[in-house]
């Protein structure tokens, strides 16, 4: 399969799609995305991305079971395909060699 590249923000809504499990919703990624990174993101904006990783095959969605708190509506909710999950094991990858040239005690620039 062809290598698909992310962007930045692609990349922190799956890995936050990873780490809930299964349980992964808009709502849901939304909060935990502004709760982590102390940005201020909107519902559009994750449910684009999480589009955007779908169609890419990144991601896989359900619907989950209707919730009295939800007034019987169900979530939609997302899980990492294989796939995602290698996309995201190949970036950390890159990204731990990259940081492995990136000297202890690198030489800064002068603010002029």
């Amino acid at each position: 399969m062809k290598r698909t590249y992310l962007g930045e923000f692609e990349e922190i809504v799956l890995l936050l799609v990873a780490g809930m499990d299964g349980e992964a919703y808009g709502v849901g990624i939304t909060h935990k995305l502004n709760e982590e990174t102390d940005r201020s993101v909107r519902l559009n904006q994750v449910h684009a991305a999480l589009h955007r990783l779908q169609e890419k095959g990144m991601v896989a969605s359900r619907l989950g079971d209707p919730t009295p708190e939800r007034g019987g509506r169900r979530k939609l909710l997302f899980t990492v395909t294989a796939y995602g999950y290698r996309t995201l094991h190949d970036i950390k990858e890159m990204r731990a060699q990259l940081w492995d040239n990136v000297p202890a005690a690198p030489k800064l620039a002068f603010n002029l």
